[in-house]
């Protein structure tokens, strides 16, 4: 069995796709299959169902393929250990998202600490999170809901409390607190369903007798604001997505549940480089100092 050969059939498995795993992989279909019917010969099962040009994994294949990433995945650990070792100023921090609000500052106040050291940062559902902390394939990871499953450091590093956002002519804009039941005629924007804080705010709306009509949901988080400012309709948003600038006021919700905690994820297994560690340590001061500042 040749390392090659793992690292080949990762692909197929994940996609289930001679072609999209060639094209990724950048060799031809014909060189992919023949080094596939290799390993299946080396191993004397087949680890694929042919469905016409589609593959599909077998329970050979789906066991196989457990063992194959936890092979792989100590392999790069490896690696990167090494790499660090023999360079730790140097490398590249990979990193993942849900919420992107707050990453500004927080990259800022790291090339601060770390300039050498680059970073690569992608939006990532929560599932597509998972799937890549059990790879091995980010660093750390800021989500929002946090979670929690087997193999994965979960550390929750701020409570964001959840803000009613509207316009400044709007019959609320001059109070600082309201209650959901006021809110029952009113038209919302927001982000469509599946994100956290539009989930959340949802059952809280449903828990005392109302469901939000929305005029407007996207995947934007951003362009809320702006349709607040419009006066298109009301909106929930973090408090940490306030925008000082804007003509918009901002309330607080009178429930304990109004709120979104904000995770910092790390695969247990992962090795922790040194510019990783100082990643961790930037983003929990920044959210220790956000704290402060919001409780003040």
């Amino acid at each position: 069995m040749e390392l090659l050969q793992l690292h080949y059939f990762l692909a197929v498995a994940r996609s289930e796709h001679v072609t999209e795993a060639a094209r990724h992989l950048h060799v031809t279909q014909s060189s992919l299959s023949k080094t596939i019917q290799r390993l299946e010969e080396d191993l004397g099962v087949p680890l694929f169902d042919r469905v016409g040009r589609k593959l599909r994994l077998n329970d050979y294949g789906r066991r196989f393929l457990r063992r194959a990433e936890r092979a792989l995945f100590e392999l790069e650990q490896g690696r990167v250990e090494l790499r660090d070792l023999s360079g730790p100023d140097h490398g590249t921090l990979e990193l993942g998202v849900t919420t992107a609000g707050i990453l500004p500052n927080i990259l800022r106040e790291f090339r601060k600490k770390r300039p050498s050291i680059h970073f690569h940062v992608q939006m990532l559902t929560t599932q597509e999170m998972v799937t890549l902390l059990d790879r091995g394939e980010v660093d750390f990871c800021l989500s929002s809901p946090p979670i929690t499953r087997d193999g994965i450091e979960c550390q929750v590093v701020f409570v964001d409390p959840i803000l009613l956002a509207v316009p400044k002519g709007h019959r609320l804009a001059g109070r600082s607190r309201v209650s959901l039941a006021e809110l029952r005629d009113e038209w919302f924007v927001g982000v469509k369903k599946g994100f956290g804080t539009r989930d959340l705010m949802d059952e809280e709306c449903r828990s005392v007798g109302f469901e939000p009509h929305y005029v407007y949901e996207g995947d934007e988080p951003a362009r809320l604001t702006n349709l607040v400012e419009a006066g298109i309709g009301v909106a929930f948003v973090p408090s940490t997505a306030r925008n000082p600038r804007a003509h918009v006021a901002y309330l607080y919700v009178e429930t304990h549940l109004a709120v979104r905690e904000i995770a910092l994820l790390w695969h247990k297994s992962r090795y922790i480089s040194q510019a990783a560690k100082d990643f961790r340590e930037v983003v929990v001061d920044y959210f220790a100092r956000l704290s402060g500042r919001t409780s003040s």
